[in-house]
C-alpha cells in the first residue's frame, strides 16, 4: 500500500482507518500524513524550477520592446564589370548603337558599372547619441549605408569604425525626429549552455524575424580571426540575420549574430554569434577613437605539444611558446626570447595562442604587464609595457639580423638536407637578402619532416634553444643532444616572416 503515493490526504486517512489497531492507526496516519506533505513540498520545489528552466510559453512579451530596437542595414555599392560589358561593341552608325550604348554606365575605359545592393541586420544601443552596431562584413565597401526601421522609416547612416578582426562595425544615424530605441548589453560569460536565446534580424529580406533556441555551446574556433570565441546556437540564424543581436531571457544583448555552418547556404541549426563580453571592448574603442587600440606584447607564438614540451624539459602541455621576438617589440625590451613559455599573463594563467592573444588584446595599450615564463627549466618573469597592435602592423616591415655566408657545405639528418646560407642560395630559393641561418634545401617526402610540414627554403634558426647560422653548428648541437636522454630535437624554423618551433624525433642509431 505504501508504494504508491495517495492521491490526497483525505485518501490516506480512509485507507489508514483501515487498520484494527488504534494506536498503530493513529502512528501511521502521523507517518503518512507527514510523508504525504513531503512529497507535495518536493513536486512543489520540483514544479518550480521546472518552471523557472523550462521553455517559456510565449517570447512575445520578451520580443515586444525589443524589436523597434532591431534594424535593417541596406547598403549599396558600385561593381564594375568586365570591359565592354555583356553586350556587343557595334560599328559607328550601326541601328542598335544608341541602345547598347545606353544601356548601362561605363566609365572612360569602357568599363561597365552597376549598383550592388544588400541587406543585413543590426540593432541600436544608444538612442540618444545613434549609435548603431553591425558586422563589418555586411558594410564592406559600401558607397551608402541605409538603417531601415520596424515602421518602415529610411535613414542615412555614416560609418564611425570597423573593425575586420571581430567583424564589428558601428554606424551612427541622426535620428531626425524619429524616437529611437536601444537595448543594452548583456554579459556572455555568465551565459550556460542550454540557456534559452532569442535572434532578431532581416534573414533573406524578411525584416523584424524572431527565431528562438538554445545556446549549444561557447568559446567556438572556427577559424574565421584571431579572437574567435563565438556562442553557439541552434535559433535559425539565415543570410540576412548578419549583424542581429542575440538575446537572453532578460532582453539583454549577449551576442553579434555573424555567421553559420551550412553547406546549403540555410540553417541546419548551427549558428555563431560574436560574444558581448568581445564585442562591447571593441565597439567602445571604434566609439572613441574610429578604430581599435589593442595591446601588442609584440611575440609570434604557437601551442606547446607534448614532443615541444619534452624539448623544453616541461611537465605538461600547459603555456604557449613563444616562436619569435620581433627586436622592435616590447617583449624584446623586456628580455623575453624565442623559446620561452608564457604561463602566465598578468596574472591569468593561459594554456592556448588564442587565449593569450585575447587578454593582451583587451588590456590597454601602455599597460606594464607581469609576463611569467617557462625557461631552461625554471620560472622568471618579466614585466612588459604593451605597445599598440595597429601601429605595429602598420610598421611591420622592419629588419632581420644581417646575413653570414659560408662554403654552402650540405648535410643530411633527420630526413633533411642542410646547407649554410650563402648568395647563391638565396637567388636559388628566392631569399632576402638579409636571410640568416641554415637553409633546408631538400626534405625526403617519407620522413617525420616532411609530415610536420617543412619544406625546402625553411630556415633553421635555433637547435634546441641554441642560435645556428651553419650547418655545423647544427651537426654539433645534434651530436650534444643525441648523447643525451632526449628524444627529439626542437628546432626554430622561419618561413617568410613567420618562424615557428618544431620538435622531431631523434634517430640515435649509429651511421
Amino acid at each position: 500500500m505504501y508504494n504508491q503515493l495517495p492521491a490526497s490526504p483525505r485518501t490516506a486517512e480512509v485507507e489508514v482507518r483501515a487498520v484494527q489497531n488504534p494506536a498503530q492507526n493513529a502512528r501511521k496516519v502521523g507517518v503518512l500524513l507527514i510523508s504525504t506533505l513531503t512529497v507535495f513540498a518536493v513536486t512543489a520545489m520540483f514544479a518550480l524550477n521546472a518552471k523557472a528552466r523550462g521553455a517559456p510559453e510565449s517570447f512575445a512579451d520578451l520580443v515586444e520592446p525589443l524589436s523597434p530596437a532591431v534594424v535593417n542595414i541596406s547598403t549599396t555599392q558600385t561593381v564594375e564589370g568586365n570591359k565592354g560589358g555583356a553586350f556587343p561593341q557595334l560599328p559607328k552608325g550601326h541601328p542598335f548603337e544608341d541602345f547598347f550604348k545606353d544601356f548601362g554606365p561605363k566609365d572612360k575605359d569602357g568599363d561597365r558599372k552597376r549598383k550592388a545592393t544588400s541587406l543585413g541586420s543590426g540593432f541600436v544601443i544608444n538612442a540618444q547619441e545613434g549609435y548603431v552596431i553591425t558586422n563589418n562584413h555586411v558594410i564592406d565597401g559600401a558607397d551608402e549605408i541605409k538603417v531601415i526601421f520596424q515602421d518602415g522609416e529610411k535613414l542615412d547612416a555614416t560609418l564611425v569604425g570597423t573593425d575586420p578582426k571581430t567583424d564589428i562595425a558601428v554606424l551612427r544615424i541622426d535620428p531626425n525626429g524619429h524616437k529611437l530605441v536601444d537595448v543594452k548589453w548583456g554579459d556572455s560569460d555568465k551565459s550556460r549552455v542550454g540557456d534559452w536565446v532569442v535572434a532578431i534580424g532581416n534573414p533573406l529580406g524578411l525584416g523584424g524575424t524572431v527565431t528562438a533556441g538554445i545556446i549549444s555551446a561557447t568559446g567556438r574556433n572556427i577559424r574565421s580571426g584571431p579572437y574567435d570565441d563565438y556562442i553557439q546556437t541552434d535559433a535559425s540564424i539565415n543570410k540576412g540575420n548578419s549583424g542581429g543581436p542575440l538575446f537572453n531571457m532578460d532582453g539583454e544583448v549577449i551576442g553579434i549574430n555573424t555567421a553559420i555552418f551550412s553547406q546549403s547556404g540555410g540553417s541546419i541549426g548551427i549558428g555563431f554569434s560574436i560574444p558581448s563580453e568581445l564585442a562591447e571592448p571593441v565597439i567602445a574603442q571604434l566609439i572613441e577613437f574610429g578604430k581599435t587600440r589593442r595591446g601588442w606584447l609584440g611575440v609570434v607564438i604557437q601551442p606547446v605539444t607534448e614532443e615541444l614540451a619534452e624539448g623544453l624539459d616541461l611537465e605538461n602541455t600547459d603555456g604557449v611558446l613563444i616562436a619569435g621576438v620581433p627586436e622592435d617589440g616590447p617583449a624584446f625590451a623586456a628580455g623575453i626570447k624565442a623559446g620561452d613559455v608564457v604561463l602566465k599573463f598578468n596574472g591569468e594563467e593561459v594554456d592556448e595562442p588564442r587565449e593569450l592573444s585575447r587578454l593582451v588584446a583587451e588590456t590597454e595599450v601602455g599597460t606594464k604587464v607581469s609576463v611569467e615564463l617557462w625557461r631552461n627549466g625554471k620560472k622568471v618573469e618579466k614585466t612588459v609595457v604593451l605597445g599598440e597592435l595597429e601601429k605595429a602592423e602598420t610598421q611591420m616591415a622592419g629588419t632581420t639580423p644581417q646575413a653570414t655566408e659560408d662554403d654552402g657545405k650540405t648535410i643530411e639528418k633527420l630526413g633533411m638536407e642542410l646547407a649554410t646560407i650563402n648568395d647563391s642560395l638565396r637567388k636559388k630559393f628566392e631569399l632576402g637578402a638579409d636571410a640568416e641561418g641554415v637553409l633546408i634545401t631538400n626534405v625526403d617526402p617519407a620522413a617525420e619532416a616532411a609530415e610536420k610540414d617543412i619544406r625546402p627554403g625553411d630556415i633553421i634558426l635555433e637547435v634546441q634553444l641554441e642560435p645556428v647560422s651553419t650547418t655545423e653548428q647544427v651537426k654539433k648541437q645534434l651530436s650534444a643532444i643525441e648523447a643525451t636522454d632526449k628524444k627529439s630535437v626542437l628546432m626554430l624554423l622561419k618561413r617568410g616572416q613567420n618562424s615557428r618551433f618544431v620538435a622531431l624525433a631523434l634517430n640515435k642509431e649509429k651511421e
